[in-house]
């Protein structure tokens, strides 16, 4: 198998932990790329087998960001704070890696967001597309119409839409719900809405938004998975809709999704006495 191998280098142990799990990998036959931000990706994205990180979350959409060409499913080594996305433990990377040469896995698809890209910029979101009223002082009024029906002007700092995989991120801290990763759906979670009854929306996959930037105020801002930006001038408008392509996770069947949940957010809930 063909797997590329990608770090944080600004993590102190990453690239020492990358190097151990190349030649892990390579002793066992398989073909090892190596990346970084010193040294780009030259080989076809299709002749990748397996996508391996070591960092945390951010390190992923970094990388995605980088090559969204490459489609390989990813399995993440957790050497960052919470890390959904890159869940693997320090303490279980052999026995992980070990169930992924085995095939004791399967891959999950999560869901993307898609949108109305500039100037050829890849149109994929794996967490999230926020509208945000950047530099501008004053909250900014989004009207928002769901397949073609009017929904709702919001008057707020302004709009996160996110996936399932980024309900636990800038959503989740805005008050939105956490989604099941299984799910096939999106969430518009307002940013300090002015109006308090104006409460996060959960839309199905085949739901398209289209939002209209209406107020006059300069300097508002739209950026995905929370790296790339762009401005929004007024009267300027964005579609974004759940993608057809997927954002594909090894899924080993040693790990648990709720335990995930459990540990990152530091959920404290007692057991039950039977």
């Amino acid at each position: 198998m063909k797997f590329i191998l990608f770090s944080n280098s600004q993590k102190p142990d990453a690239l020492k932990i990358s190097e151990e799990i190349k030649y892990f990998l390579e002793g066992k036959g398989h073909s090892v790329i190596t990346e970084d931000r010193n040294h780009p990706l030259h080989d076809s994205p299709g002749d990748i087998d397996f996508c391996l990180s070591v960092g945390g979350d951010g390190t992923i959409l970094e990388f995605f960001h980088r090559y969204p060409a490459i489609e390989a499913p990813l399995l993440g080594i957790n050497r960052g704070n919470l890390g959904f996305m890159a869940d693997i433990p320090l303490d279980d990377l052999y026995p992980s890696l070990e169930a992924l040469l085995k095939g004791a896995y399967t891959i999950d698809d999560h869901l993307m967001l898609e949108y109305n890209s500039r100037n050829g910029d890849s149109p994929y979101a794996v967490n999230d597309i926020v509208i945000h009223r950047g530099s501008c002082t004053n909250l900014i009024e989004l009207k928002i119409h769901v397949d073609g029906k009017y929904f709702n002007t919001f008057r707020a700092d302004g709009v996160i839409l996110s996936t399932p995989t980024g309900s636990t991120a800038y959503s989740l801290a805005a008050g939105g719900p956490l989604l099941s990763q299984g799910l096939k759906a999106m969430v518009l979670t307002p940013i300090s809405p002015h109006t308090i009854s104006n409460r996060p929306i959960v839309f199905l996959p085949k739901n398209e938004l289209h939002i209209e930037y209406i107020s006059s105020f300069e300097g508002v801002e739209v950026s995905k998975d929370g790296m790339k930006q762009f401005a929004l001038k007024p009267k300027e408008s964005l579609t974004i809709k759940p993608s057809q392509r997927t954002f594909k996770i090894v899924n080993l069947e040693r790990r648990d999704e709720y335990l995930t949940l459990r540990t990152k957010l530091g959920w404290s809930g007692t057991l039950s006495k039977t």
